[in-house]
């Protein structure tokens, strides 16, 4: 029987996959300053020289990681809110600050991506590593919104940015909440209220 051997791409490809995961679980339980080089490659199975062939240092590695969890995170908001697309707008970005936010109590998301991703990267590459899978989604749920006459007509980029804005204080919120669940629930209520300012007169509960 002849066995395909894979390519040195199919091969890269694999080894940076088994890093990725290796390091999300590890930065996951330890954070980034508790995690060194040597636990990576022993966690991923491979060489301390395949680390470094695909990623500079540990940073760049985490940046990776974070891509990971952000590319998860807005592939899970996007099916929420297609799941709700019916019930308009409100309900479609509520559905998903719930969801957003019922993510956060995960430790991996709380770790990675409220705690160590900002003081890893700094505020800016964190930032653009989370608008980049996002952003889209919130402006695309808003145009509908536009679309369909239940939101008012106004610039749609900065209120996209005003939104993820609040989602993430929202998430840091409940995070360090003595009780997360009560949290969650003004959070949710505090999300409708904005949100149904924003709707047309019509589009407005009576």
């Amino acid at each position: 029987m002849n066995v395909k051997r894979r390519t040195q791409a199919e091969r890269s490809a694999a080894t940076r996959i088994a890093l990725v995961a290796a390091g999300r679980r590890l930065f996951a339980a330890q954070g980034f300053a508790g995690v060194g080089t040597e636990a990576i490659v022993r966690e991923a199975s491979v060489s301390r020289g395949a680390l470094y062939h695909q990623f500079a240092d540990k940073t760049e590695l985490f940046a990776a990681v974070l891509d990971d969890v952000e590319s998860e995170v807005a592939q899970h908001l996007a099916e929420v809110a297609g799941a709700a697309a019916e019930d308009g707008f409100v309900a479609v970005m509520l559905r998903a600050v719930e969801a957003w936010l019922e993510l956060c109590d995960r430790p991996d998301i709380q770790r990675i991506v409220l705690v160590d991703g900002p003081s890893v990267l700094g505020w800016a590459r964190w930032r653009e590593i989370c608008q980049f899978h996002v952003l889209g989604l919130i402006q695309a749920l808003l145009e509908q919104g536009m679309a369909a006459g239940e939101v008012e007509r106004q610039p749609i980029v900065p209120l996209s940015h005003a939104l993820i804005a609040v989602a993430d204080e929202a998430a840091m919120y409940v995070a360090s909440a003595a009780d997360p669940a009560t949290a969650r629930t003004e959070m949710v209520d505090v999300a409708r209220r904005l949100l149904t300012g924003f709707l047309t007169p019509a589009a407005r509960p009576a």
